[in-house]
């Protein structure tokens, strides 16, 4: 019988594939087999790991770094399925049940997600070892499923925020340039649910220089390390277009971005890596100047969010 005629996948019972810390992962096996066939065992593997990059910047810096950065592994079980013997030609399943659980430090199961420098991936794993006359070949299925936190309430204080719009010129003949302008604005919330989206709005009060763009970017902020010295490094997530070319004086303008699955999670601070985001407001003129305010937010796996108000200014 060849490889390819041998099929068979892992199914879980949840269609979804979201479980929670403490729940039982529940499914089967299923085997295709066009005629009876030996093996020498069916093991299937439970594997949660939070895989730490370094970033080529850092790399030669710190020795220390590399010691910080071994991947730390959530869950690790085996479950033998079945011992030395046939499969019968048709379908057949097997049966798994395998808890969710943390045994060793740190106790808990962080979220699924997948970043540049930091990824925390949860999987099954089925190796088959298959008998033939000469050659004997493992075959091998995975499938991943995630991980989420139970839902908590938000908390219900509305923080305010009120911040002067910050200028990033290159140099002082530019910062003097600056054409002077006015935008209000607000933030629903900085503390959001990462299944909500991200809303608010701004207007443009007053500009001497026509607008050209409005933009929205979202920003991973990713920490890897130890004591000795930490690599930190931020790389964007998405940016969203708020406006398009010359805004009219105002006109509120309304703020409304959703936040990408896995490659966001709750905001996650360990002791050795953390996982941070932050939104720049970016405002480009057609004079070829541009201006922006960064926000940190912190997201929680939670709802409800509140109002909170913010206003940028310049000059």
């Amino acid at each position: 019988m060849s490889a390819s005629a041998f099929n068979f996948d892992i199914k879980l019972k949840r269609e979804n594939k979201v479980y929670y810390e403490n729940d039982m992962l529940i499914g089967c096996v299923q085997f295709q087999c066009p005629s009876e066939t030996k093996h020498d065992g069916i093991l299937l593997t439970l594997d949660g790991v939070v895989n730490l990059q370094l970033s080529s910047k850092t790399v030669g810096l710190f020795d220390a770094f590399y010691n910080s950065v071994k991947p730390i592994t959530l869950l690790q079980n085996s479950l033998e399925l079945s011992a030395p013997g046939k499969l019968s030609a048709g379908n057949s399943e097997f049966h798994f049940e395998l808890p969710l659980v943390c045994k060793k430090e740190p106790r808990k199961l962080y979220e699924t997600y997948h970043g540049v420098f930091i990824s925390i991936n949860y999987q099954l794993k089925c190796d088959v070892n298959v008998k033939r006359n000469f050659l004997g070949k493992s075959l091998q299925k995975t499938q991943q499923f995630c991980v989420q936190y139970k839902p908590l309430p938000l908390d219900n204080e509305a923080s305010r925020l009120a911040v002067p719009f910050s200028l990033s010129m290159s140099n002082a003949k530019e910062r003097v340039t600056m054409p002077r302008f006015l935008i209000t604005g607000r933030l629903d919330r900085l503390e959001s649910c990462v299944t909500m989206p991200i809303t608010g709005s701004l207007t443009v009060q007053h500009t001497e220089a026509p607008i050209k763009s409005i933009e929205m970017q979202l920003v991973r902020v990713e920490t890897c390390g130890c004591d000795e010295g930490y690599s930190k490094d931020a790389t964007e997530v998405q940016t969203i277009q708020i406006a398009d070319g010359n805004v009219m004086p105002k006109l509120e303008i309304p703020i409304y971005m959703v936040l990408p699955r896995l490659f966001t999670c709750p905001t996650l601070l360990t002791k050795n890596f953390k996982i941070e985001f932050e939104l720049n407001l970016v405002v480009l003129f057609k004079e070829d100047h541009s201006v922006s305010e960064n926000f940190k937010i912190l997201l929680k796996r939670a709802s409800g969010p509140l109002p909170s108000k913010l206003t940028t200014a310049g000059r």
